[in-house]
């Protein structure tokens, strides 16, 4: 079988396996290497140390693979059905966690059986898949590979796709046929994904500082969430999907129908007052094999009383007073500063009593900033 047979073969079984689009391009050190530098000298990456650990293998796709020669990029769209509006205790999940499933065991398995295809055809091909796990800059790559443009928002975009989708690669060390790579930009003078972002997350077009991006700070930031994002947080307790949502070329794409990626009721949106009364066990149960792990339990009880605060409705006192007293510091910081926004003596009383045992100085900070907030009130 030659090159051109192998890769038309290729991704005809890519499209078989689920992926809506496949480009192939060299492996070659990616253009935005430098760019990746400075984005991680100038403070951006914010808690996630692994961007610096790994910076000199962003440089060269060899560090995935050794003695890779080409990359095959590939696009699973998980655009379903619209955002349920949000009521009071409940909050927004982003929409590629709606279904309950860890995006990356699906993905895992049909990449799998790709690479598989591959070896039947080339039995002595080396093949590695990557679906954001390892130090690849995967964008870079599907724009050589010709499947779409950087947004200002910093996510791909296809014309027909939009950006609701997730990106994979399978590296190899055969010589394929590469596509051309995307050229055009069409975006053009639209800034709506940069305008309507609550926190005000981007530096320029295309530069995020994450440190100030909602999607990081429920999900990557481990420690309290700084005090001016919280209410520009809104309803959000796992990602965002805000700067998607604004995105003009997000109307054209028809939804997916792969069954991995319909939503579970329960996440379109989540019930938020349940969370503070699951064991460690028992949310361990609910979400280990759900993309809201990753921030663990104390993560998302965190983000849950960020959202309660901004809400302010008395509903959730009792879910907030069980987090006041959490095992988790960052849970009782978090609880302390949503009882600080609900106008009521039953808040301000379980603040003081908190207050006289509490041990943590972070969250007696957080009381203390709260009680003030109940005498203002």
């Amino acid at each position: 079988m030659t090159a051109t047979e192998l890769t038309q073969s290729l991704k005809a079984e890519a499209n078989r396996l689920g992926f809506a689009q496949a480009g192939i391009c060299p492996a070659v050190s990616p253009a935005g290497f430098a760019r990746l530098s400075e984005w991680i000298d100038r403070g951006f990456a914010g808690e996630m140390a692994y961007f610096e650990r790994r910076r000199a293998a962003y440089e060269h796709p060899s560090s995935v693979l050794a003695e890779v020669r080409s990359i095959v990029m590939l696009i699973t769209p998980y655009l379903s059905v619209a955002p349920q509006p949000t009521s009071i205790s409940q909050g927004r999940v982003s929409r590629y966690a709606w279904s309950g499933i860890d995006y990356h065991d699906v993905i895992h398995d049909r990449m799998k059986e790709l690479g598989k295809f591959l070896q039947s055809h080339q039995p002595s091909a080396r093949f590695r898949t990557v679906i954001d796990t390892a130090p690849l800059m995967e964008r870079d790559f599907a724009v050589l590979a010709g499947l779409g443009w950087h947004g200002k928002n910093t996510l791909l975009l296809d014309k027909s796709l939009g950006s609701c989708f997730f990106l994979s690669a399978l590296l190899t060390d055969l010589i394929l046929d590469y596509d051309e790579p995307f050229e055009a930009d069409h975006c053009g003078t639209c800034t709506a994904c940069l305008d309507a972002c609550p926190t005000n997350a981007f530096v320029q077009p295309g530069v995020l500082d994450a440190t100030r991006c909602i999607s990081y700070l429920t999900i990557e930031h481990r420690t309290p969430i700084p005090l001016e994002l919280r209410e520009p947080m809104g309803n959000w307790i796992f990602g965002c999907d805000v700067c998607q949502d604004i995105c003009p070329w997000n109307n054209k794409p028809s939804p997916t129908l792969d069954a991995s990626f319909q939503p579970a009721p329960e996440l379109n949106p989540l019930n938020l007052l349940e969370l503070f009364f699951l064991t460690e066990e028992q949310f361990r149960i609910r979400f280990r094999a759900t993309p809201l792990w990753r921030p663990r339990r104390r993560g998302i009880l965190r983000n849950a009383a960020i959202v309660l605060g901004n809400q302010r409705d008395a509903s959730a006192l009792d879910a907030l007073c069980t987090g006041l007293q959490d095992s988790e510091p960052i849970v009782r910081g978090a609880c302390a500063w949503a009882l600080g926004r609900i106008e009521c003596t039953e808040a301000s009383a379980a603040l003081k009593t908190q207050l006289a045992i509490e041990l943590d100085s972070d969250v007696q900070l957080e009381i203390e900033w709260s009680l003030g907030e109940t005498s203002r009130n």
